[in-house]
C-alpha cells in the first residue's frame, strides 16, 4: 500500500498503482504504509468512469453490492452506510425494521431508509444473513465460486447460499461443492 487518505488508497500491484475507494470500516483495519494488504474488490463501471472499491471483509463487499442495486443508492451512499454502521448492526436494523436508525447515517433520509429496510429484508436468507457472506471455505474461494456457479444456473442468491451451507465441509473444491449442492436441491 502506497497511500491512504480516506476514502481513497493507492495499492501497488506488481508495479502498477491502483486507486481504490474504501469505507472507513476497512481503513481502520489497514496496515501501515508499505505493508502488504489484501482487499476484496468491486469494479464499478459507469458511462463516465470505472471505479475500484475495496473491502477488508467479504461481507462488506456483498452488502455494498446489494446496496448499489437499490434504486436511489449509489456507490458513494453505499460507502457512507458501510462507514457508519457494521454489517452485523445493519442486518439487525433491517430485521428490526428500524428505519429511524438508518436516518442517523449521513445522506439517508426517511424515504431512503424505509426503502433500504423493505428491499434489504428480501435479500436476507433464512438465517438472517446476506447470501454469499458465510459460505463454506473449501479451498481458496471455492465457496464463492460455487455460489456464483449456482446463481449462473438460475438459483437465487439466498437459495444458493442455503444449499451451500447444507453441504459445507473443509477442503472441498468448488466442483465438489456444486455437485453436492445440486444433489441436495434434488433430494429436497
Amino acid at each position: 500500500m502506497l497511500e491512504k487518505q480516506p476514502p481513497a488508497l493507492i495499492i501497488d500491484v506488481n508495479g502498477v498503482g491502483y486507486e481504490v475507494e474504501a469505507p472507513m470500516s476497512t481503513f481502520y483495519k489497514l496496515p501501515v504504509l508499505g505493508e502488504q494488504v489484501t482487499l476484496h474488490t468491486h469494479l464499478h463501471v459507469r458511462e463516465d468512469a470505472q471505479q475500484l472499491y475495496g473491502f477488508a471483509e467479504l461481507k462488506e463487499r456483498q452488502l455494498f453490492r446489494d446496496l448499489i442495486k437499490i434504486s436511489g443508492v449509489g456507490a458513494k451512499l453505499a460507502l457512507t452506510v458501510l462507514s457508519g454502521i457494521s454489517v452485523e448492526d445493519f442486518i439487525a436494523t433491517i430485521h428490526g425494521g428500524d428505519a429511524n436508525s438508518l436516518t442517523k447515517l449521513p445522506g439517508i433520509g426517511r424515504k431512503t431508509a424505509e426503502r433500504l429496510v423493505m428491499e434489504m429484508r428480501d435479500k436476507l436468507d433464512a438465517d438472517g444473513e446476506l447470501p454469499g457472506t458465510s459460505l463454506p471455505t473449501g479451498s481458496a474461494g471455492a465457496g464463492q465460486d460455487a455460489l456464483s456457479a449456482l446463481q449462473a444456473l438460475g438459483y437465487k442468491p439466498a437459495e444458493a447460499a442455503r444449499l451451500l451451507k447444507k453441504v459445507s465441509a473443509p477442503d472441498l473444491s468448488s466442483e465438489e461443492l456444486i455437485r453436492l449442492a445440486l444433489k441436495q436441491a434434488v433430494s429436497g
